[in-house]
């Protein structure tokens, strides 16, 4: 989206310099074992102490979410989960309420992954649903939205990212989105060892923005909009340069401790 109008009526989140702090949140999808969740937690906490502007995040299995809280605690190191049910309570046998994550300190839940979409059938409606059921009880859902590899070659990546981002907004309403973040992540870069170009992405996380702004400026220029296609050390800083990423929603790259912490410095060398 191109902006056409004149120069002084510019949205303001095109004429400042990026005010919005970075947040990293590692997704570490399900992987792990009590060993390796505590040496992992170790030394993300270890190396954190070192980050000062950008946000960090790991949102662990479930099952890990106690000792996370255990060994996170007192640090600067938020936590959240990978998903959640569209239920509050009841006989819904294997899921998780938002109510029992925040209980163990969550900060943050993902929705909407593609895996999620993919994979378990997970509509716009039922993604919508699980953003509107986080927030009522306080968790900051991560939106995900992003298109596949056909959908990309057909040149209708907008259209998909569109309408993803406008079932959340037609059921919570556009100010809905200040309590949360979204997280651009192209299906076909998950995974695959490819990443879109900085151009690539950039291009897309504009145009979310934009889109937003159409409705509510503020609301858009406040947004934090994370890169989730396989963002990783050698990477990131060029991602993070461009003026609309906000950080990354990071699979692989989040296992090892290192790989992460130097994706957390890229981030917070950007502002």
């Amino acid at each position: 989206m191109i902006f056409t109008g004149p120069a002084d009526k510019l949205p303001r989140f095109l004429t400042e310099v990026r005010m919005r702090q970075p947040l990293v949140a590692g997704n570490w999808k399900m992987n792990g074992s009590k060993s390796g969740v505590a040496e992992l937690l170790a030394g993300v906490k270890a190396g954190a102490g070192s980050i000062a502007r950008a946000e960090v995040a790991v949102c662990p299995p479930y099952v890990f979410l106690p000792m996370t809280a255990a060994a996170l605690a007192g640090s600067t190191v938020r936590w959240g989960a990978q998903n959640l049910s569209t239920e509050t309570a009841g006989a819904y046998t294997g899921e998780v309420a938002a109510s029992m994550l925040k209980d163990f300190g969550c900060t943050y839940v993902i929705v909407g992954h593609s895996e999620r979409r993919t994979l378990y059938g997970e509509d716009d409606a039922i993604v919508a649903r699980k953003f509107a059921v986080a927030r009522a009880a306080g968790l900051k859902p991560i939106l995900c939205v992003g298109e596949t590899l056909e959908e990309r070659e057909q040149s209708v990546t907008e259209q998909v990212v569109a309408r993803q981002l406008d079932a959340v907004i037609e059921r919570e309403g556009v100010a809905a989105l200040a309590d949360g973040v979204i997280a651009y992540e192209p299906v076909w870069a998950i995974g695959t060892g490819r990443t879109a170009t900085p151009e690539q992405a950039q291009e897309v996380h504009a145009f979310i923005r934009a889109r937003i702004a159409d409705r509510d400026a503020a609301v858009a220029a406040g947004l934090r909009i994370l890169y989730g296609g396989s963002m990783n050390a050698g990477n990131a800083a060029e991602l993070l340069a461009k003026p609309d990423i906000d950080g990354g929603l990071i699979g692989g790259a989040s296992l090892k401790a290192p790989d992460f912490l130097a994706i957390c410095q890229a981030a917070d060398a950007s502002l």
